[in-house]
C-alpha cells in the first residue's frame, strides 16, 4: 500500500473538473426546481451549521491565515479548467474497465465495472479529474489523473461510493485513503454545481482549495491531507470557515453569483478540501455540454474574471469552527 500512499503523499490538488450531460441555464433563465442532493441530508456537506456552533480556539488566527493566503495570487472559482466534469449516467451506459496505475487490488475491483461514457474527457489540468454519477444505482465514480492510453482507460488513483445518498460526504473505514482529493473529500463534495446555478441557490456547503495547508495536521471531516506548511498557524485540511451568522448578507452588494456563494458559506459553511496555486472554489465544468453559464456577459461571471468577483465575498466576516483535529502522519 506504500506505493499508492506515496503517489498521493505528492498530489497538490487544485480545484478539479467534472462534467454535466445537459446543457443548463444562465443567471437569465427562470429559476428551475430545487437541485438534486448529493449525499445524505445530515452529511457534511448538507446538514446547516447552528448559530451557535461553537468556533475553534483558534479561529481568529486560522481566518488571518486564509486572508494572507488571499495574496499569494488572485483568488479563483475553477470552471474549465481544474474543475470538475461530472457525468451523470443512466442505470443502462455500457461499463468499461479503468486500469489503476498502482498495485492496490480493492480500488482495481471496484474500478472493474466503471460506466464510463466512450466520449468522455477529463478535466483540463495536470490533476486530469472527472466524476461519474449513477444516481440509479446511488453510486459515484471519480479519478485522478485519467487519460485514455492506446485505447484503454487508466488512472492513477480515486475512487468509488456507493449508497451516495446514504454517505456522510467522504470515504470512510477500509476505503478512507480514496478518492481524487488528498483529503478523501469526494470531488462532488462542496462543487457549485450547473442545477445550483439553474436553481439560483446553493444548498449545501463550499469546497474550497488552499495553496499552503499545515503539514500532518488535518481536521475533520478530512480524513488525511497533503499539506506542507510547518506553521503551527497554517490551516489545517478539512478546516471548516462560516460566514458570520449575524451578517445580513443581503444588505452587501453582490453579484448574484456571490450573494449565492455567500449565503452557502454562512448556512452550511466553506471545507478546506484541497491544495491549489491559489485559493480557489470549484465549479462544475460545464465543457461536455457545449454551452458555459459561467463565462461570457451573460454568465454568471458577467464577463468579468472570477477573481474580480470574489473581491466581494465578505472574507473579513468569516469564521472557523471547532473541530477534530488529527496527526501526525499521512494515514
Amino acid at each position: 500500500m506504500g506505493a499508492y500512499l506515496a503517489l498521493k503523499a505528492f498530489h497538490v490538488g487544485d480545484s478539479t473538473p467534472l462534467r454535466p450531460l445537459t446543457p443548463r441555464g444562465t443567471p437569465r433563465t427562470t429559476p428551475r426546481t430545487t437541485a438534486p442532493r448529493v449525499f445524505a441530508a445530515d452529511s457534511v456537506w448538507n446538514a446547516p451549521l447552528p448559530a451557535n456552533a461553537p468556533l475553534d480556539p483558534a479561529s481568529g488566527a486560522l481566518v488571518a491565515d486564509l486572508r494572507r493566503q488571499l495574496g499569494l495570487g488572485a483568488p479563483w472559482i475553477n470552471t474549465t479548467s481544474y474543475s470538475t466534469p461530472v457525468y451523470r449516467v443512466p442505470a443502462d451506459q455500457p461499463t468499461v474497465r479503468v486500469a489503476l496505475d498502482v498495485p492496490y487490488e480493492p480500488l482495481q475491483k471496484a474500478w472493474d465495472a466503471v460506466p464510463l461514457p466512450p466520449d468522455a474527457q477529463p478535466a483540463a489540468g495536470t490533476d486530469e479529474e472527472l466524476v461519474v454519477w449513477q444516481r440509479s444505482t446511488d453510486t459515484m465514480w471519480e479519478f485522478w489523473h485519467l487519460r485514455k492510453v492506446g485505447g484503454t482507460w487508466r488512472a492513477r488513483w480515486g475512487g468509488r461510493m456507493t449508497h451516495v445518498s446514504r454517505s456522510p460526504g467522504y470515504y470512510t473505514g477500509e476505503q478512507r485513503t480514496w478518492g481524487a482529493t488528498a483529503t478523501s473529500l469526494p470531488l462532488l463534495g462542496g462543487l457549485i454545481t450547473l442545477d445550483d446555478l439553474a436553481q439560483h441557490r446553493i444548498d449545501h456547503a463550499l469546497a474550497l482549495s488552499i495553496p499552503q495547508a499545515r503539514r500532518d495536521w488535518w481536521s475533520s471531516p478530512a480524513q488525511r491531507t497533503d499539506g506542507k506548511s510547518a506553521s503551527p498557524q497554517a490551516i489545517p485540511e478539512g478546516t471548516r470557515f462560516r460566514l458570520d451568522p449575524a451578517l445580513d448578507v443581503d444588505r452587501l452588494d453582490l453579484a448574484p453569483l456571490v450573494r449565492m456563494m455567500a449565503h452557502a458559506a454562512q448556512r452550511y459553511g466553506i471545507v478546506v478540501r484541497d491544495q491549489a496555486g491559489v485559493v480557489a472554489f470549484s465549479g462544475e465544468d460545464p465543457s461536455p455540454t457545449g454551452r458555459d453559464p459561467w463565462s461570457r456577459t451573460s454568465g454568471w461571471f458577467r464577463g468579468q474574471y472570477a477573481s474580480t468577483l470574489l473581491r466581494q465575498f465578505p472574507w473579513d466576516h468569516l469564521q472557523a469552527l471547532r473541530a477534530e483535529h488529527h496527526c501526525c502522519a499521512h494515514p
